[in-house]
């Protein structure tokens, strides 16, 4: 296990953390330019609390929830022992910024983000990372959104984003549906140091087999802490040119039906994949701002297919399975014939 964390660390997270909090709920009332953020602050009966500010009803978001915790206690849950089995039986701390966006207009993308610090006894680590989900894609946006989050990783290691962007992909995946949640973008967890980039439990997957190829990369708690801070900062200009762009796109009702139905995956997801939710519901934490996640509206519909060389089919087709959005010539090629580019 590497060295013990600096002095101050859990403020130094903290304070990193409650800013990110602030300064992307500053820009998002910029953008929706109609509604605010309402602020409420709770207490964790076994220890710590957070705040939770939610967007209703804006002119772009129809609910935007971005929180802010510290929990602490002396348990852990069952999720984290079985990850890292040295945790057990001491006393532990996790903060973290969460984020979940549900915009009104179905060509403005859903977007999440999470970026969090945990502790407990010898064991500390950070994780994190942001991914994007369109219903209407169009790739210039998926671009923009990797290239801001590829540049933020390669300030710390050219090789981080070689690893994390198939280990979103990995991640953000519907094993009952197989299909991807959205286009990706980052995502690392278990970050402590140790060399080892790739804490994931897919060994026959793309970001273990590019992890082994590269090698250890030695990056110590300021670093890493630096990583965060550097992709909680990409987040803006990753999202916010999209939303200029597409926020005022005309739309149909069955363009909005089609919205509605996608956000039901997302509501499978996070119900049933997402290891921040079960985390949070097995440490007790605070129900309300746990679910906040899911959008204020959604639907289902049973044996769903879309009308062939659709949008809503190229959707399944093409944007719900892991792409080299950046480097693809052939599939910029493609999105450019289908006037899905721009």
């Amino acid at each position: 296990m590497t060295k013990e964390p600096p002095q101050k660390s859990r403020e130094r997270v903290k304070e990193l953390l409650r800013n990110l909090q602030e300064n992307i709920c500053n820009g998002l009332e910029k953008l929706d330019s109609q509604e605010k953020f309402n602020r409420e602050s709770w207490i964790r009966p076994e220890g710590g609390g957070g705040i939770s500010r939610v967007l209703k009803n804006g002119l772009v978001f129809e609910q935007a929830g971005v929180n802010f915790s510290e929990v602490y206690g002396k348990e852990l849950p069952e999720s984290i022992i079985s990850q890292r089995p040295e945790a057990k039986g001491h006393e532990w701390f996790a903060t973290g910024t969460s984020m979940v966006l549900h915009p009104r207009n179905p060509f403005v993308p859903t977007v999440h983000l999470n970026y969090r610090y945990f502790e407990a006894g010898p064991v500390w680590w950070f994780g994190g990372g942001a991914d994007l989900t369109p219903f209407y894609p169009y790739l210039s946006d998926i671009k923009n959104f990797h290239e801001k989050h590829l540049e933020a990783c390669n300030q710390i290691n050219l090789n981080l984003h070689k690893v994390f962007k198939p280990w979103c992909d990995e991640y953000f995946y519907l094993k009952h549906r197989q299909e991807s949640r959205g286009i990706g973008g980052i995502f690392y967890d278990y970050q402590d140091g140790s060399g080892d980039i790739y804490k994931g439990n897919k060994q026959n997957g793309n970001a273990y087999r590019i992890s082994q190829e590269i090698g250890e990369i030695n990056l110590d708690w300021e670093d890493l802490f630096l990583l965060a801070k550097n992709c909680g900062n990409a987040f803006l200009p990753a999202y916010e040119p999209i939303v200029l762009k597409r926020m005022n796109q005309s739309y149909s009702d069955n363009e909005r039906k089609f919205q509605l139905y996608r956000r039901g995956r997302y509501v499978e997801f996070n119900l049933v994949w997402d290891r921040g939710t079960i985390f949070g519901l097995q440490t007790n934490g605070r129900t309300e701002s746990i679910l906040m996640s899911l959008p204020p509206l959604a639907r289902w519909e049973y044996g769903f297919n879309a009308i062939e060389n659709t949008r809503e089919d190229l959707l399944t087709k093409v944007f719900t399975k892991p792409q080299d959005w950046l480097n693809d010539i052939e599939l910029e090629k493609y999105c450019k014939e289908k006037n899905i580019y721009d």
